[in-house]
């Protein structure tokens, strides 16, 4: 029997979610000492409680998935609205070596996945939906080339890239948290301006108060227009040829959005934007998380998680002695770390969470929040794509199964 959640049915759940998140991270150490996402954490016992209806009460619950994937578009629309040039040209050197590395650990993440595929008597093509095409690629790169694998004879390809996405997805935001906690207190660092993190917060306080109704009403508009014309964008753009993501359509038209609007000397209001930011990344996260229908992975679980522990070892490995060290061993490359963790492993919503969670124990990282958003949402792709295509070609891989 199934019974399917739906409408605001689906928000209600996915708050209570958050909320039960938010309770046992302010009662278990664990949880509040690694900084681990409230929506990581109610989601997952949502969906951990979903299965477990499944197997000894034969009812199937299931989530539609309509709202989540409008959040997803609404939050990466404020991540644009929040992309001034000026600011991206003060972060430019970091944006690039983070591009930079995130592409050796695109190749790092693949070499991983072959090989261990092959040693356990797999085809090696299989390796990719090991590595980076689930990984860092996300459900929507796994099915993607799970269609093309399909076809080329690798049965099943489409399942194992969406089974290990979906274990990313879980791992990706639990590690990030732990690995900012070791940088930070092994290296003792504090964000810079530290001292006047209290009195930002009790200012930003302020600001949230003083929105009116026509500001917060205005911002709204905004983030729709910015939606709406994205889509127009993407269907131009899918009609000549060029497939992208939603998200990013609706990212870019927020930039230029936000930009015009400060040579027009009409600001968008940053403190609305990022109240909205707040609130559509935990509930997106919380729908990802609790929806996710973890009996379908159950018999390839094996194969799977000892993939996973690789990739989760190489993840924390690359983060804490390459990221880190890259990105100049200071508050910043920490939570910088942490997101990255959450983007390379599962998705860029889950890397921002990552560094949410950090922030807000901590104190603010702007440097973090301007380069990863932008690396996960744009530059990852298009050099994972790069870097697919290249193994794909290889004549390893290349042969496939009959």
């Amino acid at each position: 029997m199934e019974y399917r959640i739906e409408g605001a049915d689906v928000l209600i759940v996915s708050i209570l979610v958050l909320f039960l998140g938010s309770f046992l991270s302010r009662r278990i150490g664990f949880l509040r000492r690694y900084s681990i996402p409230d929506a990581v954490t109610g989601g997952l016992i949502c969906s951990g409680a979903v299965a477990l209806i499944f197997a000894f009460g034969d009812l199937e619950i299931s989530f539609d998935t309509r709202l989540r994937d409008l959040l997803l578009l609404v939050f990466f629309t404020t991540i644009g609205l929040s992309a001034k040039l000026r600011l991206l040209a003060a972060g430019g050197k970091a944006l690039v070596l983070l591009v930079v590395v995130a592409a050796i650990f695109l190749v790092v993440q693949d070499v991983t996945g072959v090989l261990l595929v092959t040693l356990l008597g797999g085809h090696p093509a299989y390796g990719l939906f090991g590595g980076s095409i689930s990984f860092a690629g996300g459900y929507g790169t796994a099915i993607a080339w799970g269609d093309v694998a399909d076809a080329a004879g690798l049965r099943a390809a489409k399942e194992i890239g969406i089974a290990c996405a979906t274990f990313g997805l879980i791992a990706g935001g639990v590690i990030g948290g732990p690995i900012a906690e070791r940088l930070i207190s092994k290296n003792k660092l504090t964000p810079e301006g530290a001292g006047n993190v209290a009195g930002a917060e009790e200012t930003g306080e302020r600001e949230s108060r003083a929105l009116g109704l026509h500001e917060n009403l205005s911002t709204l508009l905004l983030l729709a227009i910015c939606v709406a014309a994205g889509d127009l964008v993407n269907r131009f753009l899918f009609s000549k040829g060029v497939t992208l993501p939603g998200f990013l359509t609706a990212m870019f038209v927020g930039i230029v959005m936000t930009n015009s609007g400060d040579l027009l000397k009409r600001e968008v209001s940053q403190v609305a934007v990022e109240r909205w930011g707040e609130i559509t990344l935990p509930l997106f996260l919380a729908m990802s998380l609790m929806s996710m229908q973890l009996w379908t992975i159950a018999a390839a679980a094996g194969p799977i998680l000892l993939i996973l522990l690789a990739q989760i070892t190489v993840m924390t490995l690359f983060a804490v002695f390459v990221i880190f060290r890259v990105m100049g061993s200071d508050y910043d490359a920490s939570v910088i770390a942490a997101g990255f963790a959450g983007l390379g492993l599962g998705a860029t919503p889950v890397g921002i969470a990552n560094m949410n969670a950090v922030t807000t124990k901590y104190g603010p990282s702007p440097k973090a929040f301007l380069v990863v958003p932008l690396v996960g949402a744009f530059f990852i792709d298009i050099v994972n794509a790069i870097v697919i295509k290249s193994f794909a070609a290889l004549p390893l891989l290349s042969q496939t199964t009959p």
